[in-house]
């Protein structure tokens, strides 16, 4: 894309994803968007806290958004933690209750149900710290370098 084209309008999904990460960050945890656990899967914010707590936020800005997604089971098995954000209108009803809930914005969150807790394996944790890391260090060097390929 030409540097003076203006960059696309983030997307619904994008803006309730903001949101999340700047309320996440006041609670003391750092963030990613879009990280890959493995082949087949992209949750749309992963959060570490200091002592290395995993937790997965998917964001769904409508109930078709939230119907069409029948991969979120597989998401559990890589956090300690699993939430969905919607915004205020979402029907919240439609949401499983055994996981946690956050009420989003394009500019801030809320928590309004914790996730139950299911500690990550030692080795498991090891291996998401890891891809957390890479990942947050590609994208800054993607914005400090867009032209840089990864390999």
């Amino acid at each position: 894309m030409p540097e003076d084209s203006p960059s696309p309008s983030p997307r619904p999904g994008q803006l309730l994803a903001r949101g999340v990460c700047r309320h996440l960050l006041h609670l003391g945890m750092v963030t990613v968007e879009e990280l890959v656990p493995r082949s087949g899967l992209r949750v749309d914010v992963m959060a570490l806290g200091r002592s290395n707590e995993i937790w997965v936020i998917e964001c769904k800005s409508s109930r078709a958004d939230f119907m069409s997604d029948g991969k979120w089971h597989n998401y559990l098995e890589w956090c300690d933690r699993y939430f969905w954000a919607v915004d205020s209108e979402f029907p919240t009803d439609l949401l499983p209750p055994e996981s946690g809930l956050i009420i989003a914005d394009a500019y801030d969150a809320e928590i309004l149900r914790m996730a139950p807790e299911t500690k990550l394996a030692p080795a498991r944790r090891k291996v998401m710290v890891q891809k957390f890391a890479r990942h947050a260090a590609l994208r800054l060097q993607g914005l400090r370098d867009p032209g840089a390929t990864s390999f």
